[in-house]
């Protein structure tokens, strides 16, 4: 499940009263990936596209204006992250499925999506008859959570109480986005490329469950990884 980022106007499927299955909405920046996803649930037979999205703000809408069965979404989406979206529209329709996808390996967006009220967790490189699988566990126990290595990601995360490990690289990048510098001013405080800043920022990014600079640094004070002291000059 892979492809090109591209920009993804809201689609909704034809209206058809007397279209058979359950209904699923797809959110993924990646057009590939959205039409990969979609050929897996039309050739399961039980399910009906009612629409795609490529972010989050064009998710929620379509939720709202669909109704659908299941909310599938991947984690990293443009506009801010798919756990967030989750979240969101899971305060309002408790009798939602919610699939959440990711490319990332780790524990941080499992649990993160574990704790937005997701139904599924998959990770992007498992095959696509996996996510239909998780979706059609979703409909019938929207309200439970199933992942292929929960009880994994649980048991380390009693080991670890902590959180995330950066590494002393990644917390001095940390400190300075805190402190509100750009990639490329932390670049030439450390006297590093602005590209391997970027990197940094990215790994930051994944072990933290973060779509952004604020995210990261409120989920870091959380999680004990900085003190409000940090993000001072």
């Amino acid at each position: 499940m892979t492809g090109d980022a591209a920009a993804a106007p809201r689609r909704r499927a034809d209206d058809d009263a007397s279209a058979p299955g359950r209904t699923v909405v797809l959110v993924d920046d990646h057009e590939l990936i959205r039409q990969g996803l979609r050929r897996a649930f039309e050739r399961a037979g039980d399910f009906v596209v009612a629409g795609e999205a490529g972010s989050v703000a064009e998710g929620r809408a379509l939720v709202e204006e669909t109704a659908p069965d299941v909310l599938v979404t991947d984690v990293r989406l443009p506009d801010g992250s798919g756990i967030d979206l989750a979240a969101d529209v899971r305060r309002n329709r408790p009798q939602l499925g919610i699939v959440v996808l990711t490319m990332y390996s780790g524990d941080e967006h499992l649990l993160g999506a574990l704790e937005a009220g997701a139904s599924a967790f998959v990770n992007k490189d498992a095959p696509s008859d996996d996510v239909v699988a998780a979706a059609r566990h979703a409909v019938a126990a929207p309200g439970s959570f199933s992942a292929a290595d929960l009880a994994g990601a649980m048991q380390r995360r009693l080991s670890t109480p902590a959180g995330p490990a950066l590494s002393p690289r990644e917390t001095e990048v940390l400190v300075l986005l805190a402190d509100g510098l750009s990639a490329g001013q932390i670049g030439r405080r450390l006297f590093i490329s602005e590209s391997t800043i970027k990197t940094h920022i990215g790994k930051i990014y994944d072990k933290l469950g973060a779509a952004n600079r604020a995210q990261a640094v409120m989920t870091a004070v959380r999680l004990g990884l900085l003190t409000p002291g940090d993000d001072k000059p």
